[in-house]
């Protein structure tokens, strides 16, 4: 298990491995262009070693991509779904140039489509993002909050997508962000509750499938469907629950990033500290 957030690129890609040292981090994720859209800045091969001599410079091993917010993979829009296709398709190549251990991306909302069809949509958008490529890093789809008409706030849903024939043979995985998983109506405040969530999903899905772990606690309550990080500990999780999944068997060996505020400075390496002693 190692333990890291989300850092800033500002000022070149390679200033990522120092950002993340910096706060006590043992790997750490990004977005390698703007998250709200615009000209995208290509990965030159001098980007790619600073970044590199960056990387083996602080001793990091492992970072993640995460897509921009504007992806949705169950768009009615023909330009909105295969813009969608594009960029994260480019952000696996891009992941792959620079040596990212996956990225992950957001599916979008159903908009006009049915449930069923709309993950059929998603299943197919994902089947075309993947289509000839050859690269190393790993595509995961992340499950959601709940909030409106998102696709993938359940296992149900994610197993579907999964499940869809034109995905059969294809190396998709998932991450679980326990923000989403709590404002979905999974119960990770407590070991049983914490067991019994990660068995249904080795049982829907599989815990294969599984690369790394968005680390959030919750502003609201479970159910609640809203996607509000909280630091560790002070959001309605508790600390109870992220000591039982930095406990467990699967969940405590993959690798954790945070995406609590950033208030203060102080924040990620406090609760990145957190999690250290957490996994003791």
């Amino acid at each position: 298990m190692q333990i890291g957030t989300h850092v800033s690129i500002a000022g070149g890609l390679w200033k990522a491995p120092g950002n993340a040292a910096r706060v006590g981090a043992e790997c750490f994720q990004i977005f390698s262009r703007s998250p709200h859209g615009g000209p995208v800045k290509p990965i030159t091969k001098d980007d790619q070693k600073m970044f590199q001599a960056e990387m083996d410079k602080h001793g990091f091993k492992n970072f993640y991509i995460h897509t921009p917010y504007f992806i949705n993979l169950s768009s009615a829009k023909p330009q909105t779904y295969f813009g969608s296709i594009a960029v994260v398709r480019e952000e696996l190549e891009r992941g792959s140039h620079i040596g990212a251990r996956a990225i992950m991306t957001h599916l979008g909302s159903f908009g006009d489509y049915s449930e069923k069809e709309g993950l059929k949509r998603v299943a197919e958008g994902v089947a075309k993002v993947m289509k000839g490529y050859k690269g190393s890093t790993i595509l995961q789809l992340e499950i959601c909050a709940g909030a409106g008409k998102l696709v993938g706030d359940t296992f149900e849903e994610l197993a579907e997508i999964l499940d869809n024939k034109v995905l059969k043979g294809v190396d998709v995985r998932i991450c679980l962000d326990t923000c989403h998983l709590f404002a979905s109506g999974y119960d990770i405040r407590t070991k049983k509750g914490v067991d019994e969530t990660l068995k249904k999903f080795d049982k829907l899905i599989g815990y294969d499938k599984l690369v790394m772990v968005h680390s959030n606690d919750s502003k609201f309550e479970l159910g609640k469907r809203l996607d509000r990080h909280e630091n560790l500990g002070q959001g309605f999780i508790g600390l109870d629950g992220f000591k039982a999944m930095a406990k467990h068997k699967v969940f405590g060996k993959l690798d954790w990033i945070l995406e609590t505020p950033k208030d203060d400075p102080k924040d990620d390496p406090k609760n990145i500290a957190i999690l250290k002693k957490l996994r003791k």
